[in-house]
């Protein structure tokens, strides 16, 4: 049976996470706190800001930066944001 958390990012009851996905305590309340979507919405988010920003994760600036978006993203229900990205039109 899986478990359940609720999900600091959707507000609700959601399916959490399997396994703990980020090390240290940040990763513990993740895996405490973060649903299973929220982390894929997270994923999503994440590959757009390493794109768009042609970030390097062999860079601890990078990384850290990263890390930081995703606490916004997870936790202050910030959206992630990059200048000049404008989303396609359906």
């Amino acid at each position: 049976m899986s478990r359940t958390v609720f999900c600091a990012r959707l507000k609700k009851e959601a399916e959490g996470l399997d396994f703990q996905l980020y090390p240290g305590e940040l990763g513990k309340r993740i895996f405490d706190n973060i649903s299973k979507e929220a982390w894929a919405e997270w994923q999503s988010k994440q590959t757009m800001l390493i794109n768009e920003k042609k970030l390097n994760m062999m860079d601890p600036e990078h990384r850290k930066l990263l890390e930081t978006e995703m606490v916004k993203f997870l936790f202050d229900g910030q959206d992630v944001i990059i200048d000049g990205y404008t989303p396609p039109s359906e």
